[in-house]
């Protein structure tokens, strides 16, 4: 719904609250299920009610446990009965600095001051440190935005009595916090409230009528924010770009002014601008967002203007590049389907509105920023939190090359007439061991991002996976061949009960498919079963909008259906044989 998308009204949404959910609900999904308590140090009644919204417009339904005011700190410690019936997905901790309890004092010296700040981060760490331990979930905190005075005036960053210092260093504490515990995650409302503006976003009246520690004008900005990283922690961030060229990357048509004559660097203010959007997006590619090119223009055109020896961003920059003349919706899937990706990972980008409308009406899923001048570019686009980034992992930073190298194979795979030849011929190497707490991060990364081959679509936390390794049989497989180390690629949890396995999770990263991971996972799970005695493989198959392509695949593995109900929910059960034969013919695999 293209109200809640950024730039929006946040006074007019909370106004129209009940009909926009009714739209939402009859218009999106089907929705993931996630149960979110929100643990608040001041009112929180119109969080939950704006938050609900922006999550159902990003294919989350939540329901909600509210504490009561000001009582986040005994919710947490204390174990209210009410909590811990609802088992809550997902927590988050709605404080300000309004709930600071030991500000220093003016007279204080520097060891009661450092006293006060110990104090305080240790009140958050404590329930920090409780709440994952009983439940187990991700846990979102509220940094600290800044006071709404400064006793000392610019010099209260400076002296360590100065509430501004004292809240930048107990924000460090924080940070510090989530770099080493990856269940944590930061709500940043100190950037943001520097963004909105800090009088606007604390503005006293709406702390002393109501106990709003948000100011209601920005209370949209807050959960739209907020609804980022809970999009994120679900695996529904966008995974690439789909770009125009022409009056997008640079000023000017290069069919029509040629290359030289392109605007873009250093030379005026619109070139520099145009610059500075294209170091913005060669920045996506850093943390591995996939960049491609979707232009209405020749060929030699479009790679001429991404040689212009000013562009930041050059031709090898991309993963697909389509310049020609056909509609750009028929482009973009074409794109989407040579990097196995469904359409709605991708976000387009283009200065034509008819352009923009055509995409946004065509392709269901795919983001369609509304942009206006080149100067305006990055704010309009960075607002929408389309990558909010939760850790960045070793794969995400070789993600470009991981999926450059899928292109290479699927050149490689047209030069063979037979299938298995090309297979043999990429001289593959698997692992496939227990989960490792080195790749945890991964995994969990993996369970909340893999939609399609994806058995349950089980989504887990961080210290769901920890709890699954000394509960469950539990795997995870690497594969590399001769082109590149795709990293982990596939994950799998199977409960023991009696003779039986039951399979609770099975996935695999759509850039490994057809290549057999899957039938070395299966011989890995059925040596793991004959080692402890177990004779029986029960799988589960869940539909989902996006997951039919593996309907039967139980079926291809020699699994007999036992079971399918009118949703199309099924259960099946391999005997393993007495005698078992290895499937997978053409992955040298390392098992543990």
């Amino acid at each position: 719904m293209k109200e809640l998308e950024y730039p929006f009204d946040g006074e007019w949404i909370l106004s129209k609250k009940k009909s926009i959910k009714k739209q939402l609900l009859q218009e999106n999904g089907p929705f993931l299920q996630k149960k979110i308590a929100v643990l608040g140090g001041s009112t929180t009644s119109n969080i939950c009610v704006l938050l609900d919204l922006f999550l159902l417009n990003q294919g989350i339904q939540a329901s909600f446990y509210e504490s009561e005011y000001a009582q986040y700190y005994a919710d947490a410690m204390f174990d209210n009965p009410e909590l811990m019936e609802f088992h809550p997905d997902l927590i988050f901790i709605h404080t300000s600095n309004v709930n600071v309890k030991h500000y220093p004092s003016i007279q204080d010296s520097d060891d009661e001051v450092t006293a006060k700040l110990d104090l305080t981060y240790q009140e958050f760490e404590g329930m920090w440190e409780h709440l994952n331990a009983t439940h187990h979930c991700p846990i979102i905190q509220n940094n600290m935005e800044l006071p709404s005075y400064r006793l000392l005036g610019n010099y209260d960053c400076v002296d360590v009595r100065g509430r501004v210092s004292f809240l930048n260093r107990l924000n460090e504490r924080f940070a510090e916090y989530a770099r080493s515990h990856d269940f944590f995650h930061i709500h940043d409302i100190a950037y943001l409230s520097a963004v909105v503006g800090l009088d606007r976003f604390s503005d006293p009246f709406y702390w002393h009528m109501y106990k709003y520690a948000v100011g209601v004008p920005v209370m949209a900005d807050f959960c739209y924010n907020l609804s980022h990283i809970i999009k994120a922690i679900y695996g529904k961030n966008k995974k690439a770009f789909v770009l125009d060229l022409d009056n997008t990357l640079w000023g000017g048509i290069v069919g029509d002014d040629g290359p030289e004559n392109l605007e873009v660097g250093q030379e005026t203010s619109m070139g520099q601008a145009y610059d500075a959007f294209q170091t913005y997006l060669k920045a996506h590619k850093d943390i591995g967002i996939l960049l491609n090119v979707n232009s209405k223009n020749e060929a030699e055109n479009a790679l001429a203007g991404l040689s212009h020896q000013d562009c930041v961003l050059k031709p090898d920059d991309f993963m697909v590049i389509k310049a020609n003349w056909e509609p750009k919706n028929l482009n973009t899937a074409a794109i989407a389907e040579e990097l196995n990706l469904g359409v709605d990972s991708f976000v387009f980008v283009d200065d034509n509105p008819a352009e923009r409308e055509i995409i946004s009406s065509t392709i269901k899923g795919i983001s369609v920023p509304e942009i206006t001048t080149v100067d305006k570019y990055i704010r309009e686009i960075d607002r929408h939190g389309y990558f909010e980034v939760l850790k960045l992992s070793k794969d995400d930073l070789s993600r470009n090359e991981m999926y450059k190298a899928n292109l290479q194979r699927a050149q490689t795979m047209k030069s063979f007439a037979n299938y298995g030849e090309y297979l043999k011929s990429l001289e593959m190497k698997g692992v496939i061991k227990p989960f490792e707490p080195l790749y945890e991060a991964r995994i969990a990364q993996l369970t909340n991002k893999s939609n399609q081959f994806n058995l349950t679509t089980k989504r887990y936390s961080q210290s769901e996976i920890e709890e699954a390794a000394s509960t469950r049989f539990t795997f995870y497989g690497k594969l590399s061949d001769k082109f590149g180390d795709n990293g982990v690629v596939t994950v799998a949890i199977g409960r023991p009960e009696g003779d039986a396995l039951h399979m609770e999770l099975w996935l695999m990263s759509c850039r490994v498919l057809k290549r057999d991971m899957e039938l070395a996972l299966l011989d890995a799970i059925v040596h793991r079963c004959k080692a402890n005695g177990i004779t029986r493989i029960i799988g589960y198959y869940y539909p989902t909008a996006k997951n039919a392509m593996v309907k039967s695949f139980y079926g291809t593995l020699g699994f007999d259906k036992l079971s399918e109900d009118a949703e199309g929910n099924s259960t099946w059960e391999f005997r393993i044989p007495e005698c078992y034969e290895n499937q997978n013919k053409y992955i040298e695999v390392t098992e543990d």
